[in-house]
């Protein structure tokens, strides 16, 4: 089972062209879902987490606020490289079991890992192909917006955290441009599937 990386920064419609992976078959691992996961049930990596950002990164119940936790740790380059040296570990532990298990149902014609920091993490030397999915800024800053849960400011944050989309091109074996509508983008997902599949 082919084991494939897409990423794209935020707005870039990385979740859509996802969604139709998933529609066609290929088994999706949601990175940033997962790690979200992680975040709220595993106590070890709560415990480290604590211990590299303080108790500010709490709410009232003592449990991880990600809100709270995204503001500190998403601040600057270094804070993003401490968070990601954290929890990176954690992610890849359940991720390669989970690819274990759905490689031996050999259900899915793909193993796709959803995530948007697949070059930054090293992640892209474990899998066979990547593919980043690009778009102008006008629309990733509209999509970006729509969601209603970062303002301007964070989200041009982010994007200056993140790599440029030349970057990630240039990592990346394969490019989906989505400049134009849904469809024309589920033709590409569609299009690459029948070339790898």
């Amino acid at each position: 089972m082919l084991k494939l990386g897409l990423t794209g920064g935020i707005g870039s419609g990385k979740s859509t062209a996802s969604k139709f992976f998933k529609a066609l078959g290929a088994y999706v691992f949601d990175a940033d879902r997962e790690a979200k996961s992680l975040l709220d049930k595993n106590s070890t990596l709560q415990q480290d987490l604590i211990s590299e950002f303080g108790t500010d990164i709490l709410d009232a119940d003592n449990n991880i606020n990600n809100k709270k936790l995204g503001r500190i740790a998403l601040q600057d380059e270094n804070h993003q490289i401490q968070l990601n040296a954290i929890v990176h570990p954690y992610l890849f532990e359940v991720l390669y079991a989970r690819f274990e298990k759905i490689a031996k149902n050999d259900k899915h014609p793909v193993f796709i890992v959803d995530g948007a920091l697949i070059f930054e993490s090293g992640l892209d030397q474990h899998l066979d192909y990547t593919i980043v999915v690009t778009s102008l800024l006008k629309f990733r800053m509209e999509r970006a917006l729509k969601k209603q849960t970062l303002t301007r400011d964070e989200i041009m944050k982010r994007i200056e955290l993140q790599w440029t989309d030349d970057e990630k091109v240039y990592m990346a074996d394969f490019e989906m441009k989505n400049n134009g509508t849904e469809n024309e983008l589920k033709q590409q997902v569609e299009e690459l599937l029948k070339k790898l599949a």
